[in-house]
């Protein structure tokens, strides 16, 4: 950036960018705390323009794309830092202060999430979970461990749950995989290449796919036949950030119940076999 902050290369570069790329600096320069935490797709109906629009103001900025672009408004926000909590907010100059920020970060996430929390599409999702001969439960980077932990909590009362750590095993899986078989699909920010790749194949083979996910008009969830949103905000340098990995799992423990309810009796046997065969596993 030639030493300059970014907002100050939007203002050195203004009079260059079309109207319709104004209106995005327009909206940046006033709200750069905000756009940090926002998919491409939020940012374009903010400002009333096109994504395209959105790549176009970002190379006009010498940037590579979008996310390069958020990732330089999080190195001038004050707001943003690598750490979680804010340097020299209030209650954080102690260890339990700082624990008790913590905690609060972890509470607001699960609470956004219940909030955000739509019965309709939990009640289409469990429908397509308990129909489904298989379900693969895919992520990649920290999302990864978000398919680890779905999988193996189902695994406790269900034997068609399980997930593939590796994106070529994921695609390799999916082009055998029948129509009657299902996939969870875990992407906070709903735009990467892989979970695009993952939706793209599954779509082609009418395999169901529930997406959990921050960003509901994101590239995947556009792709996605059930749309799940968890809360949380994470910033371009906090990836697979704790809190969000609760919102997460909230989201999973929903699932996890409604489908523990409708099959009780078969739950509980299952839970109780693997308790016994488990057992001389313990001291």
């Amino acid at each position: 950036m030639d030493g300059q902050s970014i907002l100050e290369q939007i203002h050195a570069s203004y009079y260059q960018l079309t109207a319709a790329e104004r209106k995005v600096a327009d909206y940046v320069l006033t709200q750069y705390a905000d756009v940090q935490y926002m998919s491409i797709t939020q940012l374009a109906e903010e400002c009333g323009v096109a994504e395209a629009t959105i790549s176009r103001f970002c190379r006009s900025l010498k940037l590579k794309g979008f996310n390069a672009f958020k990732m330089e408004l999080a190195r001038h926000s004050v707001s943003s830092s690598v750490a979680p909590l804010k340097q020299n907010a209030p209650g954080t100059d102690t260890f339990q202060g700082r624990c008790h920020q913590i905690g609060q970060l972890a509470i607001e996430a699960v609470n956004q999430t219940l909030e955000l929390a739509d019965e309709a599409s939990i009640t289409h999702a469990v429908d397509c979970l308990e129909q489904a001969g298989r379900v693969l439960c895919i992520g990649n980077g920290g999302s990864l461990l978000m398919a680890c932990e779905c999988a193996h909590h189902f695994s406790t009362i269900s034997n068609k749950f399980y997930y593939l750590p590796d994106s070529h095993m994921q695609l390799s899986a999916i082009a055998t995989m029948n129509q009657s078989d299902a996939i969870i699909l875990f992407s906070y920010s709903g735009a990467t290449i892989n979970s695009l790749e993952v939706l793209e194949l599954a779509k082609s083979r009418n395999i169901r796919t529930i997406l959990i996910t921050r960003f509901p008009k994101s590239p995947a969830a556009k792709l996605a036949d059930i749309v799940l949103r968890c809360g949380s905000n994470e910033g371009p340098f906090q990836p697979g950030s704790n809190p969000a990995k609760m919102a997460q799992l909230v989201l999973v423990d929903v699932l996890y119940q409604e489908f523990y309810y409708r099959h009780p009796e078969d739950s509980e046997r299952n839970i109780e076999n693997i308790a016994s065969a488990l057992a001389c596993k313990h001291i």
